[in-house]
């Protein structure tokens, strides 16, 4: 009786996930079957249609006239730089404040971590008039600046986590074959924090890939525009065509979801392992 009960139990469970995950993805599934028809087959009863003719000029037309390529590379280089300085200083951070005995350890510790707490959009105007006031406004820094700022506590707090962990022995025995503080962190200390550091990337660049809102507010010229600008390309010319603009919404959400895809097994791998070691 135990063993059918488990059985049953089983199965209600797998039929909840299966339909959260049916729920969660349906929003991804509706994105790309309406950018595969016509303007005029979306305004058809029924919550998915089944186009008369399978329209990839959608994707061509949203590729060449939504300047893409452009975008797609801003995005990728402002995302890369903020995930590379948010994994320098979240381990040299996270090392100090874990290792290290300072008079204000703790204090800066907590500071850091508290910016957990603030809405990233919560500073918008704030720093607008700062970057207005320094020049910076419509410049890559305008945005790398917040990015690794609000990203920086959640890396430093899974960094602490790993570190914590880490016996101190090996670096009093680095200290005695004479290593210095940096190559202790990142020689001896950074290659064993691989799960974490995978984690902390990856969590950065999804986080970051689609914000638009302090884009649109510190930027004005299309030089450091990031990928979500693709969309508002079509206010114009087409903004009737939903299709193309589907489209166009369809291959932003490609990279950040096939990145996910990829690398989910590490994102909670790392979240699990940071979390039972912190």
């Amino acid at each position: 009786m135990k063993e059918n009960g488990r059985k049953v139990s089983k199965v209600i469970l797998w039929i909840i996930l299966i339909l959260v995950a049916v729920i969660q993805l349906f929003p991804l599934i509706w994105l790309v079957d309406f950018s595969l028809g016509s303007s005029n087959e979306m305004f058809t009863n029924g919550l998915l249609i089944i186009p008369e003719k399978i329209r990839w000029d959608n994707y061509v037309t949203a590729f060449v006239d939504g300047n893409f390529l452009h975008y797609l590379r801003n995005s990728f280089l402002i995302n890369t730089l903020a995930v590379v300085l948010v994994v320098i200083i979240s381990i040299m951070a996270g090392y100090a404040c874990q290792r290290m005995r300072w008079k204000l350890n703790n204090f800066v510790k907590t500071l850091l971590l508290l910016g957990m707490m603030i809405p990233i959009h919560a500073t918008l105007l704030p720093n607008y008039k700062i970057y207005n006031t320094l020049n910076l406004t419509d410049t890559i820094w305008a945005l790398l600046i917040p990015y690794v700022a609000f990203s920086l506590p959640q890396g430093m707090f899974l960094m602490t986590g790993f570190i914590e962990s880490i016996p101190r022995e090996l670096e009093e025995a680095a200290v005695m074959d004479g290593c210095g503080i940096y190559r202790i962190v990142f020689q001896i200390i950074t290659p064993l924090l691989k799960p974490s550091i995978a984690t902390v990337a990856i969590m950065t660049f999804l986080n970051n890939w689609n914000e638009f809102i302090m884009a649109s507010t510190y930027l004005s010229s299309p030089k450091w525009k990031t990928l979500p600008f693709s969309v508002l390309e079509f206010t114009g010319e087409y903004s009737s065509n939903y299709a193309v603009q589907f489209a166009v919404m369809a291959l932003t959400a490609a990279p950040a979801v096939i990145v996910y895809i990829i690398l989910n097994k590490h994102i909670t791998k790392g979240v699990a392992m940071g979390a039972v070691k912190g």
